[in-house]
């Protein structure tokens, strides 16, 4: 069943439990630093594996320790359940 986009009151009190998530240009939006550019780019390789496995794929961009991630759902048209459900599995292993 194809993703469906998530109205803006929905989405605003959902992101009210994502921490460090915020909302940037219609995309749910976090910026991650880490100790330096292995750690950021073994994040990233490590989430492509999960985003794969979900069929989601982020938006993202990495130079030297920091990961900017933006995430909407393009085939719904806006942010939608997928993009809440990679955000909360990228935030569960950014603290691990």
């Amino acid at each position: 069943m194809p993703a469906k986009k998530l109205d803006e009151a929905t989405v605003r009190a959902r992101l009210a439990d994502l921490e460090g998530w915020t909302l940037r240009d219609g995309k749910l939006y976090r910026k991650f630093s880490f100790e330096d550019f292995i750690a950021a780019f073994g994040f990233m390789a490590r989430m492509a594996l999960v985003a794969e496995s979900m069929g989601h794929h982020p938006e993202w961009f990495n130079v030297y320790k920091d990961v900017e991630v933006s995430l909407t759902t393009h085939d719904a048209g806006g942010i939608s359940e997928l993009d809440f459900r990679l955000a909360a599995e990228m935030n569960k292993r950014f603290s691990t």
